[in-house]
């Protein structure tokens, strides 16, 4: 079967049921109690149907450079279009084709709370791989971008580069799980005490470069990015990381009059520095 519907619909990442899901929950949409950049937020909850939807860049425009990108929300919900359709549409219009992950929420009990979000986002990175021909991308070209603990399971994918955490179910997965970039928006969890970082987070001369971006105001989590900048820094990673002195956390995208907002225009530019995209 054609995946020629993929830019307009959804498409199942485990079409016979993701690994240990034993009942459907039924996804719904809560309002968020606050605006960002004067405008709500849209939250999915309750996914047990992890998805992704492609969002092609311009024919006309194409880098063939691909972001799977992965909405925060604690490992609850996910703030779908603030780090989501919104991240999507703004490299879109660099040229840069997006792939939207909904991953599973909120945390299952019986699991570390990255478990179930990391088998989904290798899921992402190796049926979008799969699909690069017929999709138009570079398959040396797909990378991750992830909000909060979005980027903390991207942080965990972009670390975890031999080992499936899921058994394989189709040719999807013959090919690699590695991310050829990461870039961490406002991270959580990453850090551990006495500037270490977290345990499940294996760095190594083979994680791929790497793109920060970090408030000084978003004080608990700034050890998030610091820990993990040095933990790179230390594992001689190419890095480039942007602290920023406000902004706080979740803009996403969104336009909050800090100087933060400007981070888009960066992260494009470091896609061209790293070989990505053309200079």
């Amino acid at each position: 079967m054609s995946d020629i519907h993929m830019i307009q619909n959804s498409i199942l990442l485990f079409p016979n049921g993701a690994p240990g899901e034993t009942a459907k929950m039924v996804e719904n949409e809560n309002p968020f109690n606050i605006k960002v950049g004067g405008l709500p937020v849209r939250i999915i909850a309750d996914v047990s149907e992890p998805s992704i939807t492609f969002y092609p860049a311009a024919a006309d425009s194409n880098s063939g450079a691909t972001i799977i990108v992965v909405p925060g929300g604690g490992y609850n919900v996910l703030a779908f279009d603030l780090e989501g359709t919104e991240v999507c549409n703004r490299f879109n219009r660099h040229g840069v084709n997006c792939v939207l992950l909904k991953y599973r929420v909120p945390r299952r009990k019986e699991l570390p709370m990255y478990t179930a979000p990391l088998q989904d986002l290798q899921r992402a990175i190796t049926y979008t791989r799969s699909h690069a021909e017929e999709w138009g991308i570079d398959e040396n070209k797909i990378g991750v971008i992830g909000f909060s603990a979005g980027a903390h399971v991207a942080a965990i994918a972009s670390n975890n580069l031999m080992e499936r955490t899921y058994s394989e179910i189709d040719n999807y997965d013959k090919v690699s799980v590695r991310p050829d970039f990461s870039m961490l928006i406002y991270p959580a969890y990453l850090d551990g005490a006495n500037f270490s970082i977290a345990e499940e987070i294996k760095v190594s001369k083979k994680t791929p470069p790497t793109f920060l971006v970090q408030t000084q105001d978003d004080y608990k989590l700034l050890n998030s990015s610091l820990f993990y900048y040095y933990a790179l820094k230390e594992a001689k990673v190419s890095v480039a990381m942007h602290l920023y002195p406000s902004g706080y956390h979740g803009y996403g995208v969104r336009d909050t009059g800090h100087l933060v907002n400007e981070w888009p225009d960066r992260a494009i530019s470091w896609l061209r520095e790293i070989g990505m995209m053309d200079k």
